[in-house]
């Protein structure tokens, strides 16, 4: 075959094979110098990952027979230095390098390029604890900026329904990663400062790798956290995962879940504790009465004493309507408190699973009728055929033949006798008739239907 020819067809193996023999006939070994990610060991020994900088990558392979060679420790995020051949893997048509030899480069250019920013803005004051500021004890409504389709957003509204029901969330849906991720989450951020109806703001995502958490390693996005008039609580991958955005934040998170949990407060252990502060305000407020009261005692004394009993007058008028306007306090008071004790109970009473139960028996209940009445019409289908069935078994049934007159013999073994050979003189056989039977012995038998047949029976 020619490459060159149009008329020459490669089937796909052929054409791969012919681009790996260009490939590792023009390209001798090679020195290429890049980052490592994806790195795979599977048993084989064989090791595989890819070599990449900050517009493309390529596959690698270092198979075991060189990789016991190595003095490189081979880890995700490390700069190294190849020693390959330039290949192409037949079976999947994938460019690779096949390495021969490695050499640490140095730390990965991502690593290096958030340890520089990191260290610059920490420089600048940007991640300084005096400049953050305490989240609300109760916001009334929750930002989340985040991927809408991701597991962070999934983990952050359970939390939310789970402890803060109340609380409402509001979705500010961003990538999560790629290059169009630090625009929009600045974005996001300024569209939630200019809205300002949230009380506080969460930016997360789930874990990655490090690449895959650089939208959130970028300086705007910083500068716009630190910028916000709202409250940042940033909880971006897992715990061991740091990134600029957790230290610009006002508070950072372990986890999207923990950043959830941060600013949900406990709504069922508040409700346990309503009638505490209800007994409290009741006492405090009874001992601010008695206390008054006691006031008044002392200055109806000094007015007795002291002024006329004009002055007295107009001290107890004044008093009453103190009292008045106080008990009107206690009784706002309590029936506000009363109030939103009831609305907690109204709405921990929706998220019982008590009201679920007596809907999910409603509808067994259904399904059971509808069960009776299939299994009742099942049942009286099979009675009409078994009826069917019974009138067709009794049309052929020999008892019908034994009653036109006809009889059935049987030998010994109690085996129907079909043929007048089948028995002979002196045995024993029985006639079975409509009503009854008889055991007979046989004298003769004849097999000539046209001559009656000599038998007698006993």
């Amino acid at each position: 075959m020619r490459p060159g020819d149009p008329s020459t067809v490669f089937t796909v193996s052929e054409l791969n094979n012919a681009a790996r023999d260009l490939l590792e006939h023009s390209f001798g070994l090679l020195w290429v110098e890049g980052e490592i990610s994806n790195l795979a060991r599977p048993r084989s020994g064989h090791v595989y990952f890819s070599l990449k900088d900050g517009t493309a990558q390529i596959r690698c392979a270092l198979f075991k027979s060189k990789a016991r060679l190595l003095r490189v420790a081979l880890e995700n995020g490390v700069q190294v230095r190849l020693r390959a051949r330039v290949s192409l893997y037949p079976a999947r048509g994938d460019f690779q390098l096949i390495v021969e030899h490695a050499e640490d480069a140095g730390a990965g250019a991502l690593q290096r390029a958030f340890e520089e920013l990191r260290d610059r803005l920490d420089a600048e004051g940007l991640f300084a604890a005096a400049r953050k500021r305490a989240l609300p004890v109760s916001p009334k409504r929750i930002g989340v900026i985040t991927s809408a389709t991701g597991a962070a957003i999934r983990d952050v509204l359970s939390v939310a329904a789970r402890r803060y029901p109340l609380g409402a969330i509001r979705i500010y849906p961003v990538p999560v990663q790629g290059q169009a991720a630090p625009a929009a989450i600045v974005k996001a951020l300024a569209l939630a400062n200019k809205r300002a109806d949230c009380d506080v703001l969460l930016v997360v995502r789930g874990g990655g790798a490090l690449e895959d958490l650089m939208g959130f390693n970028d300086e705007a996005v910083a500068r716009a956290i630190v910028a916000s008039a709202l409250p940042v609580v940033s909880g971006v991958g897992h715990e061991v995962d740091v990134t600029i955005a957790d230290l610009a934040a006002d508070v950072r998170a372990a986890t999207p879940s923990a950043a959830a949990e941060l600013v949900c407060p406990d709504l069922s252990a508040a409700t346990e504790r309503l009638p505490a502060l209800e007994a409290r305000l009741r006492q405090r407020l009874i001992g601010q009465l008695v206390a008054e009261q006691r006031s008044l005692v002392r200055l109806n004394a000094r007015l007795e004493r002291q002024a006329p009993r004009r002055r007295v007058q107009i001290a107890a008028q004044r008093l009453d309507e103190a009292e008045q306007r106080l008990a009107r306090v206690v009784t706002s008071r309590l029936r506000m408190h009363r109030q939103t004790l009831q609305l907690v109970e109204d709405r921990l009473a929706r998220t019982r699973p008590e009201q679920r139960i007596v809907a999910a028996r409603q509808r067994v209940a259904g399904l059971r009728q509808r069960l009776d009445r299939v299994g009742v019409s099942r049942l009286d289908n099979a009675q009409r055929r078994l009826a069917v069935a019974m009138r067709t078994l009794h049309g052929v049934s020999p008892l019908q033949t034994l009653a036109r007159g006809y009889a059935i013999a049987r030998d010994a073994n109690d085996q129907v006798i079909r043929d007048a050979h089948s028995a002979s003189p002196g045995d024993r056989i029985a006639i079975d008739l409509a009503r009854g039977r008889l055991d007979c012995t046989v004298e003769a038998s004849r097999s000539d239907r046209t001559t009656p047949q000599q038998t007698e029976y006993q």
